[in-house]
């Protein structure tokens, strides 16, 4: 039988998260890792993947506590459109999107329903 995983947190403010070039890290400064990550197998997990600037920024802030053996990527919607060459491993469903959509993800939990909504801009 394996041990319960270590977990971690990351609190989510109500803006958007603000990614400064000087500073990757400051993305993740309200992270709460209780625990080394060093030699372990670190699983992220985000609700869109879209560009890959997000998760890199997260990848950059996890080696401020320590060097994990490896890093995964679990995400519920996989939108396409990547800048980055990241990639996930384990995926909910891959969601075809354009670029100027906006995905949005509804939990229970949160929203009182589970739903994924694609939003289609209109140009102006």
């Amino acid at each position: 039988m394996s041990a319960e995983p270590s977990r971690g947190s990351r609190t989510r403010s109500s803006s958007a998260i603000a990614i400064s070039p000087l500073s990757p890290s400051s993305a993740f400064a309200r992270a709460a890792i209780p625990f080394s990550v060093d030699g372990r197998v670190v699983v992220l997990v985000d609700d869109v993947l879209f560009t890959g600037r997000t998760i890199r920024a997260a990848m950059d802030a996890l080696v401020d506590y320590g060097r994990p053996r490896a890093i995964r990527l679990a995400v519920l919607i996989d939108r396409g459109h990547r800048e980055l060459p990241i990639r996930a491993d384990f995926v909910g469903k891959n969601v075809p999107t354009a670029p100027g959509d906006d995905v949005r993800v509804h939990l229970f939990e949160v929203d009182g329903r589970d739903e994924v909504e694609v939003v289609t801009r209109v140009p102006a």
